[in-house]
């Protein structure tokens, strides 16, 4: 297939600085090289241009960098949906998590009508009401799923996704206002204890058949990297003990391939500062790589 590269270098959402330098680790990695020896074609768009915090003023505490934020994920929803309908694979390369909110407006725009899989240590469905931080990071399958800030819903013009076509899958680490939002809307949740209990395949059957209303639509990943244990992935922001092991993760890239039905996909929250010689970033690539193609035998 032809995979479109975007990159967006943004930091704004998060409180720790770092994860604007995510798309060039990703890169760094070899990326291109991977991708081109599985049989793709590769076409890399560059990164949007993202201001960084010590360039603007932070005007709502509640909402940090809303504007700047909310510009970013405009012109993110408008490279997704060219990539779309141009018949290719949009790959955003983030950035903090915050970027999902224009990836998923960008599949709305053009009547992408799958799920999404969030694999991720966080649920991210805080709100300017809920968040204890302000932070936007916190915030992108609420907005996504149409709850949050007037500003940030017009991306999608409303909901990008029905809550119930969202399978979380690798959860750990929620604040009380998100485990009550997430039990109100009837969200698929797996968390750590039923991928424990259950094992990783048969939980990532479940949770593609939420994400592609059995079979019938193609899927968006959103990959946090924090989904894994800090163990094999150091380099990501808002770190959590317990996560997804190295093969836990392979496996899960794998069944969704086999599925067949990827649409899209984001890779987020690789914080270079914080990482060990590339490895978080590198191991980023490996898992692209069994997503896209790449099998042991």
């Amino acid at each position: 297939m032809r995979v479109d590269v975007l990159g967006v270098p943004i930091d704004l959402g998060a409180s720790r600085r770092g994860t604007d330098m995510g798309p060039s680790a990703i890169r760094c990695a070899r990326l291109h090289e991977v991708l081109t020896a599985l049989g793709h074609q590769v076409h890399d768009a560059g990164n949007l241009h993202v201001p960084v915090p010590e360039s603007r003023a932070e005007v709502r505490l509640r909402l940090r960098y809303l504007p700047e934020i909310a510009a970013a994920c405009r012109e993110l929803a408008t490279g997704v949906a060219a990539s779309l309908a141009d018949g290719a694979l949009p790959l955003v390369l983030g950035g903090d998590h915050s970027v999902a909110i224009g990836t998923l407006a960008g599949r709305r725009r053009v009547g992408c009508q799958g799920g999404v899989i969030w694999l991720d240590a966080h649920a991210d469905f805080n709100t300017e009401d809920t968040s204890p931080s302000g932070n936007i990071h916190g915030m992108p399958l609420a907005v996504a799923t149409g709850r949050g800030a007037p500003e940030l819903l017009a991306i999608a013009d409303g909901p990008a996704v029905p809550i119930t076509s969202v399978a979380l899958v690798g959860l750990r680490s929620l604040d009380a206002p998100e485990r009550q939002a997430l039990h109100a809307a009837g969200a698929a949740v797996f968390t750590m204890k039923e991928i424990d209990q259950q094992g990783i395949g048969s939980v990532m059957a479940r949770a593609v058949d939420v994400a592609t209303h059995g079979g019938r639509w193609p899927l968006h990943l959103s990959c946090d990297l924090d989904a894994l244990d800090p163990d094999c992935a150091p380099g990501v922001g808002t770190p959590v003990p317990g996560g997804l092991t190295y093969r836990e993760a392979h496996l899960a890239m794998e069944l969704i391939a086999d599925s067949g039905l990827l649409g899209s996909v984001e890779l987020v929250e690789i914080n270079p500062i914080l990482d060990e010689r590339n490895r978080t970033a590198s191991l980023a690539v490996e898992l692209l790589a069994s997503l896209l193609g790449k099998r042991i035998y």
